[in-house]
């Protein structure tokens, strides 16, 4: 009798579980606004990845990383004094001969012979140029609307004459001057998306653009242009009907979130971080992280890497721990029932053995 009430009951609570399970499934399935994960608060991805630098930011790897970054050309002066103000900010002390290094590097690469020099060489060729000097050599051309009509005028007069397009800057120059014009609609205002698209063709030259982000560009141009209007664009008029905006909104939403991330620091630490971002998403949580950490951002990006600072700009939401109950709830009752059949099934075999013996 007891044995026929606890299976009943077993077979009860699969059910419940079974039907929980595949409703919260089904409602996940049916509504893309549910989903298992959603962004973390601010205080969240502060502490998640205090959390993980407990394990990650350990003497040996700060001290293997600011060596790697000693020996880059140019260094990168940003990654360097973020590593350096975690080790001090996590009572990590660092070696002194390492500690030696990196005073000789800043003096060598801070005198004034060093910034003239490597100014000039920035001015010419932009894959030269550190992340502090790109702003100074670069940017006053690239984040103004003069970048995105000559980098369209530039694009015209290469297929004109049937040399190779820079689809990638072509693509990038349309969102900017589109933007600025407001004829690309986007989740974010003109201005947002013309910071983003100028931030972006900065980072591409300096070779900082992920290769995701660069095949975005070139989709972007290769769908989204009217070759044959391109020649002849030579007012915002013309450049509205040599371009489809749909084929360009999956660039432009990306470009309005990395305007937040460089809105939240700055042009330089965004360039820096830019080779993170594959797609919009990684924009967006790379824009939170940044509004939740701050100045403490770059450390712990160069610490924890990609993989692990974006796992910690997101947390379970309610409909993940409804299914991961009910998953749990499903297993433990399968595990039950089949638990009680064979034990069911051994006590009638050794009912039988005894049977036969007596």
């Amino acid at each position: 009798m007891w044995r026929g009430l606890t299976q009943l009951i077993l077979l009860l609570i699969l059910a419940g579980s079974l039907a929980g399970t595949t409703l919260t499934a089904a409602r996940i399935a049916s509504d893309p606004l549910i989903a298992p994960f959603v962004e973390a608060s601010y205080d969240q991805i502060q502490a998640a990845t205090d959390r993980m630098l407990v394990t990650a930011a350990t003497p040996e790897t700060l001290s293997a990383h600011i060596a790697n970054r000693l020996a880059e050309s140019p260094r990168n002066w940003l990654a360097l004094d973020a590593l350096v103000d975690l080790a001090y900010e996590r009572k990590i002390p660092l070696p002194s001969a390492l500690n030696a290094a990196v005073q000789t590097a800043r003096e060598d690469d801070h005198s004034y012979y060093a910034t003239v020099t490597s100014c000039a060489a920035c001015a010419y060729d932009p894959a030269q140029c550190s992340l502090s000097e790109v702003m100074i050599c670069q940017a006053p051309i690239a984040l103004t609307p003069i970048g995105d009509i000559a980098g369209i005028t530039r694009a015209g007069v290469a297929y004109a004459s049937g040399t190779k397009v820079d689809q990638i800057d072509l693509a990038l120059s349309v969102v900017g001057l589109g933007a600025t014009a407001a004829i690309i609609a986007s989740g974010g205002s003109s201005g947002v998306v013309k910071a983003g698209a100028s931030l972006a063709k900065l980072a591409r030259k300096l070779g900082r653009l992920s290769p995701r982000l660069v095949e975005m560009a070139v989709d972007a141009a290769r769908t989204g242009v009217n070759w044959a209007a391109l020649p002849g664009v030579r007012s915002l008029d013309d450049l509205t009907a040599a371009i489809r905006t749909e084929s360009f909104l999956p660039l432009t939403n990306t470009m309005a979130d990395l305007s937040r991330l460089n809105s939240a620091t700055d042009a330089t630490t965004a360039l820096h971080l830019l080779p993170m971002v594959d797609d919009a998403g990684d924009a967006r949580r790379l824009a939170n992280a940044a509004e939740a950490l701050g100045p403490k951002l770059v450390g712990r990006a160069e610490v924890l890497g990609k993989a692990r600072l974006f796992r910690a700009t997101l947390r379970f939401s309610e409909t993940a721990w409804a299914l991961g109950a009910g998953l749990v709830g499903l297993m433990l009752s399968t595990a039950g029932i089949i638990s009680g059949m064979i034990q069911h099934a051994l006590i009638k075999r050794l009912r039988r053995s005894l049977k036969r013996t007596v």
